[in-house]
């Protein structure tokens, strides 16, 4: 049995002596981490101890300003205008100031409250209230004017725990700040990449065409010299109009990637065409740091800490329930001055004082009191639920994008070999159809895989990028302009 049960349960004068003999202490239980088994190491982390040769304790933390290291001076300024000016983080900073604000006026409530009040009145008692007095000795007038104070002597930490409960919500709400610049920042920078994907795609699709074009003019000048056929002038033309076909939708994604990125920057759509509409190579991957021990992980991302901060505070609001269960002892004084006369306020008969010992104990609503004490204790185990749901949710992200990120480095490797093969084979067949070694649908052949190939290689690229960058988003670690563990209240 827990100690405010034990209290609620002792005879009504024990009671009270055991709530002057225990000033100062706070009934409810304390948060305790729940322990979770991580493990040692991702399973993907191909950059850990043992594979790669270094150590992983050297590289605990991701790289601040991840985004920098593709050394993208443009991609490097969009990320910070959107952790600047994006939307959604100036509705989520609003919410860290609210909490904040709330946080600083439950601890006020530790103090005493102090008030100034006055009042005015005029009376006219009726004739019959004072017979045989005159009308204008009926009349009457009151002048008062005092400081009020009152103070709850938190004997069993209601109000810590209430501020507590407080403070920790407005810890969360930072850390939720911290989170949504992770994810807006990653979010930027694989928008990005995605433009760059397409406009990569585009140029692959519009140089075919050119080439395409050309070979079409060549075979209609065969056939004018009676050297080709109907079959493959048909052929061509057919060729070069699929590429051709492939660009309108092409020319639609690069347009949405660039009113995506401009909209996460706190811009109208179309604001960034004319920064973004030229086509910029991707940048060279370099090898994340290294993902580090799962535990490492717990203690960097955000979100994590939002829900444990969530959970101190739905143990703390079982405190606040359970110290209805006790008597709440209210300390109050007025000094002020009254007077009919006002003239006379704030003479030395017109002082007033009262000092008050006021008590209120709900013990004939025990049922009520315990009723709210399980829903608290029901929200705490809800929290608790939610917290071990975050973190194996964030292990699952981070060992899923690691995978993502690994077969998506073999895949473009793959991809790199395939397409420097296919421009060789298309050369080699327009040579060898020049020469009269081959029929032009081999070439056809040859050109289209050569496009296929280019065409997956430039998606492929993207994609390593935008794999990099959820690895990054997964690790959440060294955001710029937000330490890892958010300022609380008094921040």
């Amino acid at each position: 049995m827990s100690r405010a049960k034990r209290f609620a349960s002792a005879p009504l004068p024990s009671a009270i002596l055991l709530s002057l003999l225990l000033a100062g202490c706070m009934v409810g239980p304390d948060t305790v981490r729940p322990e979770i088994n991580t493990g040692n190491s991702f399973l993907r982390d191909e950059t850990a101890a043992g594979r790669s040769g270094h150590s992983a304790a050297a590289y605990a933390g991701t790289e601040a300003e991840f985004w920098r290291r593709f050394e993208d001076p443009l991609l490097a300024r969009l990320v910070e205008d959107a952790l600047r000016e994006n939307h959604d983080l100036r509705i989520a900073l609003a919410r860290v100031d609210q909490a904040r604000a709330l946080a600083r006026q439950s601890r006020r409530d530790l103090l005493p409250s102090v008030t100034a009040e006055g009042g005015y009145s005029e009376s006219r008692a009726s004739a019959d209230q004072l017979p045989g007095v005159v009308r204008s000795g009926r009349d009457g007038e009151s002048h008062d004017v005092g400081v009020r104070a009152a103070w709850e002597l938190d004997f069993f930490g209601r109000v810590r725990r209430s501020a507590q409960a407080d403070r920790a919500d407005a810890q969360a709400a930072a850390y939720d700040l911290a989170a949504l610049q992770v994810a807006i920042a990653a979010e930027v920078a694989q928008a990005y990449f995605e433009l760059r994907g397409r406009q990569s795609q585009l140029a692959v699709a519009n140089d075919n065409a050119v080439n395409q074009a050309a070979s079409l003019e060549l075979v209609t000048a065969r056939l004018d010299a009676g050297q080709g056929t109907e079959f493959d002038t048909a052929r061509a033309r057919a060729q070069l109009e699929s590429t051709r076909s492939r660009l309108p939708a092409l020319q639609a994604e690069v347009a949405i990637a660039m009113h995506r990125i401009a909209v996460l920057t706190g811009r109208s759509p179309e604001t960034l065409v004319a920064t973004l509409e030229e086509p910029l190579p991707l940048p060279v991957l370099l090898d994340p740091v290294a993902a580090g021990a799962p535990g490492d992980l717990l203690r960097r991302r955000p979100d994590i800490a939002a829900a444990e901060a969530r959970l101190d505070s739905a143990t703390a609001r079982i405190g606040v329930a359970t110290a209805d269960l006790f008597p709440r002892f209210t300390l109050g004084g007025l000094i002020g001055s009254q007077s009919l006369d006002a003239a006379a306020l704030f003479g030395r008969d017109s002082e007033t004082r009262r000092v008050a010992l006021g008590v209120d104990w709900s013990f004939l609503e025990a049922g009520r009191v315990r009723a709210r004490i399980a829903a608290a204790e029901a929200g705490a185990d809800e929290r608790l639920a939610r917290y071990e749901q975050t973190v194996l949710q964030a292990l699952e992200e981070t060992e899923n994008a690691l995978v993502r990120y690994q077969h998506a480095r073999a895949e473009l490797a793959s991809l790199r070999e395939a397409a420097e093969a296919g421009t060789r084979g298309a050369a080699l067949a327009r040579t060898r159809f020049e020469g009269g070694l081959v029929d032009f649908i081999d070439v056809i052949d040859a050109e289209r895989a050569r496009l296929d190939l280019q065409d997956q290689l430039a998606q492929s690229q993207a994609r390593t990028a935008v794999a990099l960058v959820s690895v990054y988003r997964a690790l959440s670690g060294g955001w710029p302009g937000q330490p890892r563990r958010p300022p609380g209240p008094t921040g």
